[in-house]
């Protein structure tokens, strides 16, 4: 059971960090003062200094709201470090991890790269990462669930910078009270309100445990199929045959819809929330996965500065990792693109962050073990056959187990 109460004790540390965040009372504002020509430069606290070259990997889309905050920031670095020279490539979300591992297995790759905490656990198998643990005492402002999202087995092989779990986004103007259960989403689409879904075994994760299921037990075999599985892809079928119901398998495409007011719902995670917003402006709304029989579960992940083991310039890395994870940095990421921060001293007032902080706490840790890897290709295939070729939900979900267990050795 120790995975088990693992994941309960990260739960309950990240519910109540990110009550205390939301639940700061704003200090009393002074007579203002004349404002700064430029914003105040965020430090990399702790004395250190960004030295060197270092060279960065990130997947934020081209023109998000991701990518414009972390080039501000990193502009922020350079003008904060005349001295260091620091390289910035784009790399694509699809990418970033096969090239990061191909790469640093050859002797080459970048020094760092920011992304979720997905491979996490498959990266420190393959050695891949450098152990960061001679830095833990530095973040002492970081909530200790976002430490524990970077770290396994007792060792930190990154600095966090976000929490990440998945939401309900609605237009306003078409949703005027979102659906807190499955059986009000169903109806309003029945009614209907349009809906996107993206069709893949990680955004609508959180109904199996909506429908009273989980993916694992302990030791890491699939029990899916002996409590809400069956479920949870009878009520994806439900939604399918529902004709303002849109599966797609194009994420843009899911996106689009939804930007150009085309669907009135999407599921989807804080990563977008800046573009969104800059589209739907006042009229965009976000609220938690509805739930069933209990609280809809998303997986939730930490996105961190991971080092390579390659890299002949950890401090500096280490350094540009903690000069954008910030308490001043942070507030960039929370007001530009919506991230929800791992800092304890961040405050967060958005109410639209606030959703996703609440999604985050009734979430399921991502599990950094092994037999993780084998739930994708089962789960996504067997999602295929019922959604697109009429498949029986139950039989469905047993034969995903089967071959998740099968593929584990369980």
């Amino acid at each position: 059971m120790k995975r088990l109460s693992f994941s309960l004790i990260a739960l309950l540390a990240l519910f109540a960090s990110i009550l205390a965040a939301c639940g700061q009372a704003p200090a009393a504002q002074p007579t203002a003062a004349p404002q700064p020509t430029t914003a105040p430069a965020p430090s990399t606290g702790d004395g250190m200094a960004i030295t060197g070259t270092v060279t960065l990997w990130h997947a934020y889309g081209t023109g998000s709201a991701e990518e414009k905050a972390i080039n501000m920031l990193i502009d922020r670095a350079r003008a904060a470090y005349p001295d260091a020279t620091i390289n910035v490539l784009q790399i694509p979300f699809d990418q970033i991890f096969n090239k990061f591992n191909n790469e640093v297995s050859s002797g080459g790759g970048p020094d760092m790269f920011i992304a979720p905490n997905d491979s996490l656990g498959s990266q420190i198998r393959a050695g891949v990462l450098a152990d960061l643990s001679e830095y833990q005492s530095k973040l002492t402002d970081v909530s200790p669930t976002g430490v524990a999202g970077m770290s396994l087995d007792g060792k930190l092989y990154g600095i966090p910078e976000s929490f990440k779990a998945v939401a309900l986004y609605y237009n306003k103007s078409k949703v005027a009270n979102p659906p807190a259960t499955t059986d009000e989403l169903l109806a309003l689409v029945k009614a209907g309100n349009t809906l996107v879904l993206n069709q893949n075994a990680y955004h609508n994760f959180g109904w199996l445990q909506a429908f009273g299921g989980q993916l694992m037990d302990a030791n890491g075999k699939c029990i899916a199929d002996q409590a809400g599985g069956a479920e949870w892809f009878a009520f994806l079928k439900a939604l399918k045959e529902v004709p303002t119901v849109t599966f797609s398998t194009d994420g843009g495409q899911a996106d689009s819809l939804f930007k150009d007011g085309k669907a009135d719902m999407i599921i989807n995670g804080p990563w977008v929330l800046g573009d969104y917003r800059a589209v739907l402006g006042d009229n965009l709304g976000v609220a938690p996965m509805p739930g069933a029989a209990k609280p809809a579960g998303p997986l939730t992940g930490v996105d961190g500065f991971y080092v390579s083991i390659n890299s002949q310039n950890v401090a500096g890395a280490v350094a540009l990792a903690m000069f954008l994870t910030s308490p001043e940095s942070m507030k960039v990421y929370v007001d530009e693109a919506g991230h929800v921060p791992v800092s304890t001293k961040v405050e967060i007032s958005d109410p639209l962050v606030q959703a996703f902080a609440q999604a985050s706490a009734t979430g399921v840790p991502r599990p950094q073990i092994p037999e993780l890897d084998n739930y994708w290709g089962p789960f996504g295939d067997a999602m295929t056959k019922v959604l697109d070729g009429g498949a029986d939900p139950a039989a469905a979900v047993a034969e995903a187990c089967a071959l998740m267990n099968t593929a584990n050795g369980k």
